[in-house]
């Protein structure tokens, strides 16, 4: 086990990323169910999002807190089920993170830069 400060910082931090998940998930939603009621069509909703700055930080934020979130998860699940060392656990922890923040920033990239050209 790493010592308590390390884990008590590791908790924080995915609690509070927790935070910004919810309030991130819960805007995501509701502007989807408006959206999609409203008969928008994907296209539109492209339209719409490409090119503002607002969405662009909104889905930036998003994405940096799950790189957070869920890396930390990935490093108890591997602490709790295997025998890895410290060192492998925390190699696995810092490339999923490193995976999911590639990932989520090239889709919000290509969200931002979407659109009519």
């Amino acid at each position: 086990m790493a010592n308590p400060k390390t884990e008590t910082r590791l908790w924080l931090w995915q609690r509070a990323s927790a935070v910004v998940l919810a309030l991130a998930v819960s805007v995501h939603l509701a502007t989807m169910i408006y959206a999609v009621r409203g008969g928008i069509s994907g296209a539109e909703i492209i339209g719409r999002v490409s090119g503002n700055g607002y969405w662009l930080a909104f889905y930036s934020v998003f994405v940096s807190a799950i790189a957070v979130h869920a890396p930390i998860g990935i490093r108890t699940i591997l602490n709790e089920a295997t025998n890895l060392t410290p060192r492998a656990v925390h190699a696995a922890m810092a490339t999923a993170s490193l995976i999911i923040l590639m990932m989520g920033f090239r889709a919000v990239i290509a969200l931002y830069t979407a659109g009519p050209s």
